[in-house]
């Protein structure tokens, strides 16, 4: 079970083949994390005025097909495993017409201090909030 977003593929997201620069997927898989974390009430403002922020550690990703121009792509989030100070996320890019499996993607965040920019452990209700999630987001 994932969260969802759709995304039209514009032309500022291609290159001069009319496919999607392989790149741009790292914003899309950005936009659908910022929007799964706000759908179950954690605000990135509210945790920045807290001194926390996400930062990205490591992010693979498998290219399957390409994109192209107006097409609509569902890109999915879904928590995969939470450690005392990471998240994993697993990651998607599908065609939203055909359904068909564009780009897949684990995408690792560290909580760290704003200040410092050290990892810090997750406050309990943030990790509790995203603890629940696993397997059970269907948005």
């Amino acid at each position: 079970m994932s969260f969802e977003i759709p995304v039209r593929v514009y032309i500022e997201d291609t290159d001069a083949g009319g496919i999607v620069f392989y790149g741009n997927y790292l914003k899309f898989f950005e936009r659908a994390r910022t929007d799964f974390l706000r759908s179950i009430g954690i605000e990135q403002s509210v945790t920045i005025e807290n001194n926390l922020i996400f930062v990205v550690r490591h992010i693979a990703v498998d290219y399957q097909s390409p994109a192209r121009l107006d097409d609509v792509l569902a890109i999915s989030c879904v928590v995969k495993s939470i450690r005392p100070t990471r998240v994993l996320f697993s990651q998607s890019a599908n065609r939203a017409n055909d359904g068909m499996n564009l780009v897949n993607a684990e995408v690792e965040v560290v909580a760290v201090s704003m200040d410092t920019l050290k990892p810090r452990v997750l406050p309990d209700t943030l990790r509790n909030t995203l603890q629940q999630t696993i397997g059970t987001i269907d948005v």
